[in-house]
């Protein structure tokens, strides 16, 4: 996935990474920009593992030890995509409810929102335009849901296993989808969290 540099480290400083880590993390890396590279002149079904694995001087064991199936090569970032999910809801300013923070962060999140990124359009577009990756992005996305129903019942007071809360992280994990086939992809997104933001004010009343 494109690398952005609007993310910002909270709390404190890491610990330093030795040298393995360091060279595993770099492999990873050169792997996963190859695969993209190859995947973005080409087309993913046009590109085969081995091509890969030769693009980024590695054998194709290597690969398959840094990424099990060849879509995972596409989404390279999926730890750090829940660590952001869940800072969303629990680092939200004062007032802001937990369905508008996940709105704010579906807004932001990389398969939703371009801007006149040339590099992120065509990666979005590699995305939607391809169904394995397409499903294979939500699928892993729906990953999330019982880390987000986790927080969002912390935040609010609720039992861990509450189903609201659980509907709740589910449906904000979807609203993304909805906006695959649309020209005005924050216009869908919008439509679908006024709806979860209504269902979750009234749920709110009601539990006052």
């Amino acid at each position: 996935m494109p690398r952005t540099t609007t993310d910002t480290a909270t709390g404190p400083s890491p610990a330093p990474v030795g040298r393995r880590e360091r060279k595993k993390a770099a492999t990873r890396r050169a792997i996963a920009d190859a695969a993209l590279r190859l995947f973005l002149e080409r087309g993913y079904d046009e590109v085969g593992i081995r091509e890969i694995a030769d693009a980024a001087d590695v054998s194709t064991t290597t690969l398959f030890k840094h990424f099990p199936v060849k879509e995972a090569l596409v989404f390279d970032e999926d730890a750090d995509q829940e660590t952001h999910l869940l800072a969303a809801v629990r680092e939200r300013p004062e007032g802001r409810s937990i369905p508008a923070a996940l709105r704010e962060h579906a807004l932001t999140a990389r398969l939703v929102s371009a801007d006149g990124d040339a590099r992120f359009t065509a990666f979005a577009d590699l995305v939607t335009g391809t169904p394995a990756l397409r499903d294979y992005a939500q699928k892993m996305w729906l990953r999330h849901t019982t880390a987000l129903a986790r927080v969002i019942a912390e935040e609010s007071g609720l039992p861990a296993d509450d189903p609201a809360c659980t509907a709740l992280a589910h449906f904000a994990l979807e609203a993304p989808r909805a906006a695959y086939p649309h020209d005005t992809p924050r216009e869908v997104v919008d439509r679908a969290f006024d709806l979860l933001e209504r269902g979750w004010g009234a749920l709110a009343r009601s539990e006052a």
